[in-house]
């Protein structure tokens, strides 16, 4: 067993306008500030990060990660979300998901997922350049809009969807390879990797490429009522990266997980920040200690109630009070007695 590293922090929910959330420099030391280690950085942001420079230049990666590391805080990891949504995109989410894009290829379909296969892979390359062993994403979704088998699915539809997702991505998981980072993706509502069955059946199309890895986030399995506990056991060698994040389910006879149209706030189903939820996360730590995960735990602050810059503060204590300090020694070893192979044969009975 390994000590898990963090806590860290996500900056996409943080990251903003006003000081001092609008520049690499301020933000890191306001995190640092925070109590956090570490910093997860969304790739797509201009204000915090320039994913050309970065994908181009490791001198540059050098400069960004050591101002970094000047304000107390390390890189943990690159994320690409945005672009990653943008991989697959059936035709109903054309529009709502063309703000992801540069506005250069907006309204173009094809142009689009050119450009986040793009972005996807600089932002691999960059991985490399910057230190980072993995980097999260989403897989964008084709059959998204079928989820629910109503009207009924024909034959094949799903099996399409899927043979296309992993088309697009087997190239990516390959240039990951190259660079020698895992590409850990979100297990997420709204995308087509949603729960460990979906996962599975991309995992069978891309060959168990070795670089397909999970992003950990209970908040999500909560929402869909999934064991995410069983899930950690289930999938301990396909998890490369962790979100802390909380969640509640509370169904009333009106609605239950699909929400009824409903806000955040009125949802029957909705994330909580760190502790005022459901997961139960001495659990989760457990598990993912026990098997071996050694990553960085990383606060992703998603909360319909709570100010954010509480949430980062309160969040950063709470990781640091879950991580578990693994022993170097069994707790009875006082007790020992000491052995070796001929005394453990005659408390057997086997020298008489």
């Amino acid at each position: 067993m390994r000590t898990m590293k963090g806590p860290a922090l996500f900056l996409a929910q943080f990251a903003g306008d006003e000081a001092p959330f609008n520049s690499w420099d301020a933000i890191t030391r306001w995190a640092s500030g925070c109590g956090y280690a570490g910093v997860q950085v969304p790739s797509w942001d201009a204000r915090l990060f320039d994913l050309d420079r970065a994908a181009g230049s490791k001198d540059w990666c050098d400069e960004f990660r050591g101002q970094a590391e000047e304000n107390g805080v390390e890189v943990t990891e690159l994320t690409t979300h945005m672009q990653g949504q943008l991989v697959a995109v059936h035709p109903a989410y054309d529009e709502a998901f063309d703000g992801f894009a540069d506005p250069s290829v907006r309204g173009n379909s094809n142009a689009r997922q050119e450009w986040a296969v793009d972005q996807v892979k600089k932002a691999l390359t960059a991985s490399r350049n910057i230190g980072a062993g993995a980097m999260g994403t989403f897989s964008g979704a084709l059959a998204w809009p079928f989820v629910y088998p109503w009207p009924q699915r024909p034959a094949g539809l799903v099996e399409a969807a899927f043979d296309e997702l992993a088309a697009r991505w087997r190239p990516i998981l390959d240039h990951a390879d190259e660079v020698g980072v895992d590409l850990c993706f979100e297990i997420h509502p709204g995308e087509d990797l949603h729960d460990g069955i979906s996962f599975e059946m991309f995992l069978d199309r891309v060959g168990s490429h070795p670089r397909a890895k999970m992003l950990y986030d209970p908040s999500h399995y909560v929402l869909q009522a999934l064991d995410y506990l069983d899930n950690i056991d289930i999938y301990a060698d396909r998890i490369g990266m962790f979100h802390v994040k909380d969640a509640e389910l509370n169904p009333t006879g009106r609605q239950g997980v699909y929400g009824g149209y409903q806000s955040w706030v009125d949802r029957a189903g909705r994330f909580r920040s760190p502790g005022d939820g459901q997961v139960d996360f001495g659990a989760v730590f457990s598990k993912l200690t026990a098997n071996d995960f050694d990553g960085w735990a990383v606060v992703e602050w998603e909360c319909a109630l709570k100010h954010p810059e509480d949430g980062a503060r309160e969040g950063a204590a709470f990781v640091r009070d879950h991580i578990i300090r693994v022993t170097e020694h069994a707790f009875d070893d006082f007790a020992s007695g000491g052995s070796d192979a001929a005394a453990n044969r005659r408390m057997l009975g086997l020298d008489r």
